[in-house]
């Protein structure tokens, strides 16, 4: 079993950090959205505010999963 850790290549570790560590990391980001909007006391529109701007990003990464997906690459 060489090149391997555990039994998992490591293109399988990489792609489960990738998809695991990254969503979990998405959900904290969130989180601390959320944390600033309700601290900072912005309101309905600031907080939409907030999540739109401040969430784009992730957007952009889960978009990029999904068309993956329906490509089949």
């Amino acid at each position: 079993m060489e090149g391997t850790l555990w039994g998992f290549t490591e293109g399988q570790i990489a792609q489960f950090g990738l998809t695991f560590g990254v969503g979990a990391f998405i959900l904290y980001m969130l989180f601390i959205v959320f944390n600033l909007a309700r601290e900072s006391k912005a309101g309905r529109f600031g907080t939409f505010v907030l999540f739109m701007v401040l969430s784009f990003g992730m957007l952009g990464f889960l978009a990029k999963n999904l068309i993956q997906w329906i490509l089949g690459i």
